[in-house]
């Protein structure tokens, strides 16, 4: 709180009338603000709607004029006013809207160049200031906790929870106390407090379990505008068949994205590949292997038809990204939303820039994976060397891999592998992609339940011979999609 203070006070130095403070933590603003009046010996009155002009600070508190409620008549008060003193008006930003008085009366107060005059703070979670006031205002922002404080927040959150249970100790260790402390990063004092305190109180321990309710209400406070989801089952990356190159690389770069102590983080991957291969699975896969919460940007809701407002979604998106660091941030398909059209008024150009742009500037552990099924629409801008750290191909899998897959797929389905020939159901289905190797299952265990008998190897090989795959119906494709890859990308397999 010491640099907002130290801050806050140059913002006044420089003769500002008129100062703007979007917060969601309004506690903890009327609180430096609070402070800042004490040292400087200021006046400190703070209105609302349902209180008036109320005097705080180090002076006694005085019962609030109920004609103050009125905020023309409080912002007469304050115009008025010849001392210096610090007014704060939380949440005035409702009553703007079509009262050119209220508005009139804020440009007086900020145009005021007459010495001693008060200053006027707004504060709210968002405001937006008339085009005739914005200029006059000066925008200041308080400072997100650092790790050292959030680490004492949830020391003295345990601390409370030991008072409050005989002194009982809180059971963690220290690998899941720092993990903690990083997912809380982006948060408010508030708000950081309320989630350590959620993550202690139930069983008074701090446990890898925690993590992902952890992850899921943080990212529920932040994202307000739904452009970014939330996915909330995380494969493990044992139930990805094959991949062996891409699990390799990334187990290489695994410590130093997480403990990110080096200069150069991991930046992301693009996985390119046939429909059905595997790379949306690898990409929840990444996320669960690493234990970071996994964001998936929606190109679907990004697009919006006034002009702006898709590039000022994707900031926003980007931005929430930022926050949820460390982080695994998705772009399925990511040609649909950036592929460049003569049609579309310049929209996915401009979209392609504010992306750029941010994968060149970010400094925030944010890994990002792109999926993509047709190279040939995504912008060669993207694809060029140094936007990901690495390009993987993502081609059908041999017969080994589609071994592994049929397993994987009769265990979740708790059918005894033993009792089925997996080679021989990996040679009929030759060409096939790993989706459709799921869908065989599924089309058996359907064939089964209509005869009413267990699922057997016959049921398998029929589902599998009654599919064509892929390879066989987009086989050109394919084709081009390989040349296309081979020299270009890293084989994942």
């Amino acid at each position: 709180m010491k640099n907002d203070i130290h801050d806050l006070g140059l913002v006044l130095d420089s003769k500002t009338k008129l100062v703007l403070i979007e917060s969601w933590d309004e506690a903890r603003v009327l609180e430096t603000l609070t402070s800042l009046a004490v040292r400087r010996s200021l006046g400190l009155q703070v209105w609302s709607v349902t209180e008036g002009l109320q005097r705080l600070g180090f002076s006694v508190q005085e019962p609030a004029d109920s004609a103050t409620l009125d905020p023309e008549t409080a912002l007469r008060l304050i115009k008025a006013d010849p001392q210096p003193t610090l007014y704060v008006m939380c949440d005035l930003h409702p009553f703007l809207d079509d009262n050119p008085k209220l508005v009139r009366l804020l440009k007086e107060i900020a145009m005021s160049e007459q010495p001693g005059k008060p200053t006027l703070v707004l504060v709210s979670h968002a405001c937006r200031l008339p085009p005739e006031v914005q200029r006059y205002a000066s925008r200041f922002s308080l400072a997100l906790p650092s790790e050292e404080e959030l680490l004492a927040i949830v020391r003295d959150e345990a601390s409370g929870w030991s008072a409050r249970n005989r002194n009982a100790r809180v059971r963690t260790d220290n690998r899941t106390l720092q993990q903690v402390v990083k997912n809380l990063r982006g948060l408010s004092h508030a708000e950081a407090r309320t989630l350590a305190r959620n993550v202690i109180c139930d069983d008074g321990a701090i446990t890898q379990e925690d993590l992902p309710e952890l992850n899921k209400t943080k990212f529920k406070l932040l994202d307000l505008d739904g452009v970014l989801s939330f996915e909330y089952d995380t494969a493990r990356f044992a139930e990805v068949g094959g991949l062996s190159n891409l699990k390799r690389w990334l187990g290489e770069r695994q410590s130093i994205f997480l403990e990110g102590k080096s200069v150069d983080l991991p930046k992301g991957v693009l996985l390119v590949g046939v429909q059905g291969g595997g790379k949306s699975l690898a990409a929840k896969a990444i996320a669960g292997l690493w234990g970071l919460p996994l964001l998936r940007l929606d190109f679907a809701c990004l697009y919006n038809k006034f002009f702006g407002e898709t590039e000022r979604n994707l900031r926003e998106a980007l931005k929430l990204a930022e926050q949820m660091a460390p982080c695994v941030l998705w772009m399925d398909e990511i040609e649909k939303g950036l592929a460049s059209g003569d049609h579309d008024g310049g929209v996915s150009q401009r979209v392609l820039g504010t992306l750029l742009t941010w994968m060149a500037e970010r400094k925030a552990p944010v890994f990002m994976v792109a999926t993509a099924n047709v190279i040939s629409r995504l912008p060669p801008e993207l694809v060029r060397k140094g936007r990901f750290d690495e390009l993987f191909f993502v081609d059908l899998p041999d017969a080994s891999v589609r071994a592994e897959i049929f397993r994987i797929h009769l265990v979740r389905r708790e059918l005894e592998v033993a009792a089925f020939d997996v080679a021989q159901l990996a040679a009929a289905c030759d060409g096939f992609a790993g989706a459709e190797i799921e869908q065989a299952v599924v089309s058996a265990l359907y064939a089964a339940q209509a005869q009413q008998q267990a699922v057997t190897q016959g049921l398998l090989l029929q589902s599998i011979q009654g599919t064509a795959p892929l390879s066989v119906v987009m086989a050109e494709d394919l084709a081009a999609l390989r040349a296309w890859a081979d020299g270009r990308t890293v084989n994942a397999g």
